[in-house]
């Protein structure tokens, strides 16, 4: 099969673009215009809380303990507490419940050993609902 060559003076063929970008405008037109948008937000389960409900106030769990360690000692439930009972009243505390919630609260000048001993403290003696934050 042989291929026919073009004549080398023959017009070389050409695409009009105009026409093209007139439909495609055309179109996009047609489509813009009729399409209806649909309303999502109609569509939407949303359940909200009805305006006779008020926001509950977040108690103070009854079992919470306190135990403040400072840079010259520990308080428990604001009141202070020496380092050689420290020990036994974590003990009394975890016989009651082990599953009171324990919220230390450590000191910036307290030494981290002082937390250090509490975490070991309330481990030792299976209290494993605890919290700690940091106050000035």
């Amino acid at each position: 099969m042989a291929r026919k060559r073009k004549p080398k003076d023959a017009p070389e063929a050409e695409l009009p673009m105009t026409p093209m970008i007139d439909v495609v405008f055309q179109l996009l037109v047609y489509f813009l215009v009729t399409i209806k948008p649909i309303d999502v937000l109609a569509h939407l389960d949303v359940f909200r809380p009805g305006p006779e409900k008020r926001a509950e106030r977040l108690d103070v769990p009854k079992n919470l303990i306190r135990i403040g360690i400072f840079y010259d000692g520990y308080t428990i439930n604001d009141t202070p507490v020496r380092e050689s009972d420290l020990d036994s009243l974590i003990k009394k505390l975890a016989d009651l419940d082990r599953k009171q919630t324990i919220l230390i609260m450590c000191s910036g000048a307290a030494p981290h050993e002082m937390l250090v001993k509490v975490l070991n403290l309330c481990a030792r003696h299976q209290l494993s609902n605890l919290s700690v934050i940091s106050v000035n």
